[in-house]
């Protein structure tokens, strides 16, 4: 059977990639560069955050925006060297892409992430072949749990947005997925399953899901 006619649309870290620890690494490695302090509490508590907002948060005292910037830069290239090295493919990703991707769904990225980031993800993963579209953080003004970024992506695929799934795997990336009028689907470990309740859907790994499952998902939530 083939599901021509609807989508889904993923969230890159901590859905397509496990990005915690490569994150985590570059930022204590930035930290390192600069003689500064930074801890995995930190980490967490910002997790999420732009690395912009991160660095004027903790160090951002007395620096120029033109340093911000150059940190900010720096900070990502050594996150996207170390996910070169040994990619982290989100467990069962590629399966299910692949599987979606026969089955006649038209696939997408929807992130706030930096477009290298996200190029750096789509050779990682090595099937860019099968997206029809991304959309990265300098398309968007707003954030989530905004649906901006999915309402984007829907526009981009050529459906609207009730034939369309999201996967996500943080609470206000759910909010935005059912603020753009799309079936939700949770993918917990970011966040627990109670934080991700509000989704139509909630798994534990993607190799529980299927074209078949996600097509009924979109009927069911939205007809």
């Amino acid at each position: 059977m083939t599901y021509e006619g609807l989508a889904v649309i993923f969230d890159m870290d901590g859905v397509l990639v496990d990005s915690y620890h490569a994150h985590f690494e570059s930022w204590l490695a930035l930290a390192r560069e600069c003689d500064f302090e930074f801890t995995e509490q930190d980490f967490a508590t910002t997790f999420g955050r732009t690395s912009r907002d991160i660095i004027a948060h903790f160090w951002g005292e007395g620096l120029p925006d033109k340093r911000i910037a150059e940190m900010d830069l720096r900070k990502e290239a050594l996150y996207r060297d170390l996910i070169r090295r040994d990619f982290p493919a989100m467990d069962g990703a590629r399966e299910l892409i692949r599987a979606l991707y026969e089955a006649g769904f038209r696939l997408a990225v929807g992130s706030s992430g930096p477009p290298e980031n996200i190029q750096a993800t789509m050779e990682g993963l090595d099937m860019g072949e099968c997206f029809s579209a991304t959309v990265t953080g300098q398309d968007v003004t707003r954030g989530k749990p905004d649906p901006q970024v999915f309402l984007i992506a829907a526009e981009r695929l050529g459906l609207p947005p009730h034939r369309c799934a999201v996967v996500e795997d943080a609470p206000a990336g759910v909010e935005a997925a059912n603020r753009a009028g799309m079936a939700s689907v949770a993918l917990t470990g970011t966040a627990s399953r109670e934080k991700l309740a509000h989704a139509d859907l909630a798994v534990d790994s993607l190799l529980e899901l299927s074209p078949e499952a996600i097509a009924a998902l979109i009927t069911k939530a939205h007809g």
